[in-house]
């Protein structure tokens, strides 16, 4: 029996699935903490530029080490460009400059709206339908979500004006963010991209998408700019092999089992990680409200993914 399925056929608690599920959140969970630290004397688009070169390095080794194909076909060519471009430029860019404005546990706490255009783009673009029960999580997710924000925005504010209109400011950048960042997921959930070797399809994605933030780099801050001190060097190399070339091709496995709106719930998942590293690192405050926010998006995901898959 083949073990492909096509987008949102696949059952979350199979060991498939599960597994990449809990190791790409926890990673992720914890990239967050790091770009912080890529934010100082180096630009964020030359940061951004460092990392997914380095990404492709690493992916371009997978590709040989598995002895598959060096370049994918046409169509694999035009759907790694349109995730190299959203993925891995835009989405990136805004990603990280928005954590010059907000902690890096609410950024991770925003992202995780990506459930909500991933759903909505992979309902309209593929077909996938949305049950009852998914709706219902999704729902509680949300407001977990909310609270997590309002918790953060409420701190931001009673600290002075400034810091309230920080948290809009980098709540509206992680909100453009995302939505590039769906684009892509969809478009990796797509036909055309399933019949693409993973490693392959992620190196030119990377390729492109460095290509496109060196441009962005080069002509917004000038010349190529680099740190070659322990913690910028050795957080562009974690956020490079690990938070990309390790966590990307599993996180690609599960948009193509479990569907772009099911495989976003991976990003209620990360901000509970974020926050608890940036309660250690930056000094993250709790609070019943943000207690009560982060119990409440567990509660969405575990619903939302027990949903059985409809029949088509």
């Amino acid at each position: 029996m083949s073990t492909e399925h096509r987008p949102g056929e696949a059952r979350f608690l199979e060991a498939r699935i599960l597994v990449p599920f809990l190791i790409t959140a926890l990673i992720w969970g914890s990239t967050w903490i790091a770009i912080k630290y890529q934010l100082g004397d180096v630009p964020p688009s030359w940061s951004v530029t460092w990392r997914f070169t380095g990404g492709a390095l690493g992916m371009f080794a997978l590709v040989l080490l598995q002895r598959l194909p060096l370049v994918p076909d046409r169509k694999g060519l035009i759907v790694a460009t349109v995730m190299g471009c959203s993925v891995f430029s835009l989405n990136f860019q805004f990603v990280y400059r928005s954590e010059q404005y907000i902690t890096s546990g609410l950024v991770a706490v925003l992202f995780a709206l990506l459930l909500v255009p991933n759903t909505v783009l992979s309902r309209i673009f593929l077909g996938q339908r949305i049950t009852r029960g998914f709706l219902a999580g999704t729902a509680i997710a949300l407001v977990g979500i909310a609270l997590l924000m309002l918790h953060e925005y409420r701190l931001a504010l009673a600290q002075n004006a400034v810091m309230g209109a920080k948290v809009i400011i980098g709540g509206l950048m992680v909100m453009t963010a995302l939505l590039f960042a769906s684009v892509g997921n969809v478009v990796q959930a797509s036909p055309a991209a399933r019949g693409q070797p993973v490693p392959t399809l992620l190196a030119w994605a990377m390729l492109i998408g460095a290509t496109v933030d060196g441009t962005i780099a080069w002509v917004i801050s000038g010349p190529p700019r680099f740190d070659w001190t322990l913690p910028y060097a050795g957080g562009v190399a974690y956020l490079a092999i690990v938070g990309t070339v390790v966590t990307f091709p599993m996180y690609n496995g599960l948009l193509r089992a479990l569907g772009p709106g099911r495989a976003a719930y991976n990003g209620v998942l990360v901000p509970v990680v974020a926050m608890l590293i940036s309660t250690v690192f930056e000094g993250y405050r709790w609070s019943l409200l943000a207690g009560s926010g982060a119990a409440l998006a567990m509660i969405g995901l575990v619903v939302a993914l027990r949903a059985r898959n409809p029949s088509r």
